[in-house]
């Protein structure tokens, strides 16, 4: 009877994921990251001769964050004292970091995987040891390490960060597990469409971890010497999920995405990023919340009607909810996209405050003042000189509503704006001619 790898793994109660049996050992066998791992890079010189201090690595899940801390310890000829900060706790790190000064910071490592996971007491445990050469850090991360690492850890610590792995190399670590009999599943003797392993690259997502997992995943349902089709794929691909932390990196560059897309007047791609956050699992009052506000920012008075909808659109995702309110913010997202765009009230805005901040601050015209104050009971009225904008035509009076004159509000000729720019002009000349006469 024909058997591989992983089938042994399974009948001596050791299965190992076909992603760990895949692991790089050595330098050369790691995929993808050549802005750090090429040819005439510095690193892999450092790591050969044992010349590195304390690393932090930071990258998406499955770019080879842990197979780099074990092939930097591997080619150095050094102890890898491994740690989670998700499962661990003061005393394991006191512990480590008393076995990694054991051992000595020239030949050991400490790996602390998910090190973001630590709360700041924690991460300053690191310092003293880090910071007197007792020890060193191979940190790995997939948040943004300048907002989550401490920074006197950071200021310690050299940081690597590693890239989505390309398309073209997931396809060739594929095709390299179903030949490979050592560690891969070279003996069951699969036969692979081209379109399947570059199905698996994609959805994979840049993800190396992802893409052996899949492909294990689909080879289970096949015959030993069966053939990888397009179809198994797809019908995995059904059922797969997507990558889309909430509230981290990719929640943020999303929504990013979604407002950027909706501002250039491209609504495929906009309704793109809005089912990938709806796909994700995101909150729809968060999407709603973004709407009331690119409708004021970038659509403004171009066309006033944007707010109305966007706020109606907020209303509906509170009261209905999903699913049903995910084809109002689809009207709403659609609607915002194609609107003439106009930012003139954030420009009007930080116009008039950067006014208020530059300049001594205009005292209010005493035609324009209150008259019903407390303390204005028993003074002279300052309303004498008020005139009542109703009663010219136009609603022009003339008179001025600030000391000195300023211009912050200056109209696009962008849909209803268009309007508003000429009307604008037309009483700007009424007012002058009334002032002038």
């Amino acid at each position: 009877m024909n058997t591989d790898s992983s089938s042994q793994a399974k009948q001596s109660g050791s299965f190992k994921p076909l992603a760990e049996r895949m692991r790089p050992k050595k330098i050369a066998d790691v995929r993808g990251q050549d802005h750090l791992l090429g040819k005439n890079c510095l690193l892999p010189r450092l790591i050969r001769e044992n010349r590195l201090g304390n690393l932090i690595l930071a990258g998406p899940p499955g770019t080879g964050k842990t197979t780099l801390a074990t092939v930097i310890a591997e080619e150095s000829g050094c102890k890898l004292i491994k740690l989670n900060a998700v499962t661990s706790n003061v005393t394991e790190l006191r512990e480590s970091l008393k076995l990694a000064k054991y051992y000595g910071a020239s030949k050991c490592f400490l790996f602390v995987d998910e090190i973001h996971r630590f709360n700041k007491a924690q991460q300053d445990l690191l310092l003293p040891d880090i910071e007197s050469g007792d020890a060193r850090l191979i940190g790995a991360t997939t948040h943004n390490p300048r907002y989550y690492v401490n920074d006197p850890l950071l200021s310690r610590s050299q940081l690597f960060t590693l890239e989505p792995i390309a398309v073209d190399i997931l396809k060739k670590a594929l095709l390299a597990c179903l030949k490979n009999e050592d560690s891969g599943l070279g003996t069951r003797k699969y036969k692979a469409q081209e379109n399947a392993i570059s199905q698996i690259a994609k959805i994979a997502e840049g993800d190396l971890r992802k893409a052996y997992n899949i492909l294990e995943t689909v080879a289970e349902g096949i015959p030993v010497g069966g053939k990888l089709t397009e179809d198994e794929v797809t019908l995995f691909a059904k059922e797969r999920s997507i990558r889309y932390d909430r509230n981290e990196d990719e929640h943020y560059d999303t929504a990013s995405a979604l407002i950027k897309s909706m501002r250039g007047n491209d609504p495929d791609a906009a309704m793109y990023w809005l089912a990938k956050m709806l796909t994700g699992g995101e909150d729809p009052r968060f999407i709603a919340r973004r709407l009331v506000i690119f409708a004021s920012e970038d659509v403004g008075l171009a066309d006033s009607r944007a707010l109305l909808i966007a706020d109606a659109t907020f209303r509906a995702c509170e009261s209905i909810g999903i699913p049903e309110c995910e084809l109002t913010l689809s009207h709403c997202v659609l609607f915002l996209s194609t609107c003439p765009k106009s930012n003139t009230a954030t420009l009007a805005l930080a116009a008039a405050r950067q006014a208020i901040q530059s300049e001594p601050v205009q005292s209010i015209p005493p035609s324009i003042r209150d008259r019903h104050g407390r303390n204005k009971k028993y003074q002279k009225s300052d309303e004498d000189g008020y005139q009542y904008s109703h009663d010219f035509p136009d609603n022009i009076s003339g008179q001025s509503y600030l000391e000195k004159e300023v211009n912050l509000y200056h109209p696009k000729d962008e849909g209803a704006e268009s309007v508003i720019a000429k009307r604008l002009a037309h009483w700007k000349n009424i007012r002058n001619q009334k002032r002038s006469s």
